[in-house]
């Protein structure tokens, strides 16, 4: 007789995040589930997560709805599981397939750069069985750092990549690709705004295979740079995609052949790829960031599924090279991690450029014809179907947890893909670190490549540890958004009580000589020490302006430190030491009433 009996399902660790938004329940009551299902999507700051089943059984209740916030331990199902179905799946990562499609990070685009990259930075083929101290498993900013800085300290180093260059997705089809259009992206919408004052240049025509190309010639500059760094530190670089088969040991599937390669230490810097919304048609006008930035074609009106910083970037090229945006975000705020005042300026810009911009609205159907694709919208706003030529999905990433078989090694994964570490980077596998998206949020590369140097130093027997007491976000839109610290949003949800000293850029001589008015610097400090909290900026170069307020913040700056801190003028750098005169009641290139001291 079959036994059955109801498993209650919470949810589980999502790292340092409270409050998370549900966006989407992808289950309803009566509904059969495997492991590894996925119940409900959240959002974070840059990512869309999906919650997967943890066990199979049929679903009996969904306790939470689309537009609640959940934290961890919250119940979110009701499962009803048979007597041959009740366990955990404690080794559920092993029994996963992976499609092309869920890795896919347009691999040929890659092949492409790695062609070109001159045969003097490349490495004659590995044997089949190798021996690494130290065995780095992804090459992106995160690995390649740590196997440069292994190397550096004396030890013997394999880097395994599975792409045939290094880099991994951030500088091939990610950060550095994009920052090459937004670039010309800039150019472009200067080149307009000037018209203003009495400058006037002809209609652009734009040259799209002259501008990939360069684009292209930017990421194979860099790529030969990695390449060359990585033979001068005598670094074994092996292409191919790694699973682990033991503690000690994995497998390499090369262009020659499977490999085996023993280690002593591991540190795994498998990194994420685009997270997929489900039920869409396969089709290729449906695209992703990285199909996005490989400039195939220029549509004439695209969307945009989701209003995070990938998507924004994105709509900022593409808007300037001509073609009609329109946005689409769940929530009820572009860039949900940054404080609505930021925000401001560049939703200002977004309304003016964009065709439309819905929030609180969801995509409900996609219909790919001849014609286009037909998009269904559902939310209290939510427009009627319109027509696309293109859709790009920019929901965030997801870790390639399932691509190295890291229970093998006896590595513990947890339910959302990522692999929890302390602060030396370990794994509960001493042997074993991790590092930069695989680790969680936020999936950053500046915080990789400093995770990457400490594991590399913890293996040489540094006694070091992260003690970073911020990562900075920065959207490169325009305008650029840049925050660090602490956020008023994450004050007021923590009860933490703080002070405000902002400074308008329409006082700045050097913004308004750029035509940046709209700017804004602000900080946050602690009422009682004065000293900074955290810091947010909006204008031209805040992803470069930011870096002083995040060093004043790490060396525990209060404001009059910062306000007696000379900077020079006319720039953009004095609106931090402007914020701070204005908390301590000194500022005179503004003026407020009641503040002389």
């Amino acid at each position: 007789m079959t036994m059955t009996k109801l498993t209650q399902i919470t949810l589980p660790d999502i790292g340092d995040f409270e409050d998370v938004p549900v966006i989407e329940i992808l289950v309803k009551p009566g509904d059969q589930v495997e492991v590894d299902t996925p119940l409900l999507m959240l959002e974070s700051d840059k990512a869309t997560v999906e919650v997967p089943s943890p066990q199979a059984g049929t679903i009996k209740t969904i306790h939470v709805k689309a537009g609640d916030k959940v934290s961890q331990g919250i119940l979110i199902a009701t499962l009803e599981v048979t007597e041959a179905t009740d366990q955990l799946s404690a080794s559920r990562f092993g029994t996963q397939t992976t499609t092309t499609t869920d890795i896919r990070e347009n691999t040929d685009q890659i092949r492409e750069v790695a062609a070109s990259v001159s045969a003097a930075t490349s490495s004659p083929a590995p044997p089949d069985n190798l021996h690494a101290e130290v065995l780095v498993l992804g090459a992106g900013p995160g690995g390649y750092t740590a196997a440069f800085r292994a190397a550096d300290l004396g030890k013997q180093v394999v880097l395994i990549e599975r792409y045939p260059v290094l880099g991994g997705v951030c500088l091939n089809v990610g950060c550095i690709p994009s920052k090459a259009l937004l670039h010309i992206a800039k150019i472009l919408t200067e080149a307009q705004a000037v018209r203003e004052v009495g400058i006037e240049f002809g209609q652009p025509a734009i040259n799209l295979e002259q501008l990939r190309h360069w684009k292209d010639g930017v990421v194979k500059k860099l790529a030969q740079g990695l390449s060359m760094l990585a033979k001068q530190r005598q670094v074994t670089v092996i292409q191919g995609s790694g699973k682990f088969i033991s503690p000690n040991a994995l497998t390499v599937e090369t262009p020659d052949g499977i490999k085996t390669i023993s280690f002593d230490h591991c540190v795994i810097a498998a990194g994420s790829s685009s997270a997929r919304l489900p039920g869409l048609p396969k089709d290729p006008r449906i695209i992703n960031s990285t199909d996005a930035l490989a400039l195939h074609t220029l549509p004439k009106r695209m969307l945009i599924i989701g209003g995070g910083i990938i998507g924004l970037e994105m709509a900022t090229v593409y808007q300037a090279l001509g073609t009609k945006i329109s946005i689409v975000e769940r929530l009820p705020q572009l860039i949900p991690g940054a404080d609505s005042d930021l925000i401001k300026p560049l939703v200002s810009k977004l309304k003016q450029t964009c065709e439309a911009i819905w929030l609180d609205t969801s995509v409900s159907q996609i219909e790919a014809s001849k014609k286009g694709l037909k998009v269904s919208f559902s939310g209290e706003q939510a427009p009627e179907a319109q027509w696309f030529d293109m859709v790009l999905v920019a929901i965030g990433r997801r870790p390639n947890d399932k691509l190295i078989a890291a229970e093998s090694a006896g590595v513990a994964v947890d339910e959302r893909g990522f692999i929890t570490v302390d602060e030396q980077m370990r794994t509960n596998a001493a042997h074993i670190f991790a590092i930069g998206d695989i680790t969680g949020e936020p999936m950053l590369a500046h915080k990789a490549s400093h995770q990457g140097k400490i594991a590399a130093e913890v293996i040489a027997g540094h006694k070091v540890a992260f003690d970073a007491r911020t990562i900075p976000s920065v959207a490169y839109t325009d305008p650029e958004i840049a925050w660090m610290g602490l956020t008023e949003t994450e004050a007021k949800k923590q009860g933490i009580a703080y002070e405000k000293a902002s400074f308008p850029w329409a006082a700045s001589g050097r913004a308004i000589a750029m035509g940046s008015e709209t700017g804004l610097t602000k900080l946050l400090y602690d009422k009682t020490t004065r000293r900074i909290l955290g810091a947010g900026i909006t204008g031209v170069n805040a992803g470069e302006l930011i870096a002083e307020a995040t060093l004043a913040l790490e060396m525990g700056a209060d404001m009059q430190d910062i306000a007696l801190t000379i900077h020079p003028h006319p720039t953009l750098s004095e609106t931090i030491m402007f914020a701070a005169e204005t908390a301590e009641g000194v500022i005179t290139d503004l003026y407020i009433p009641g503040s002389k001291k």
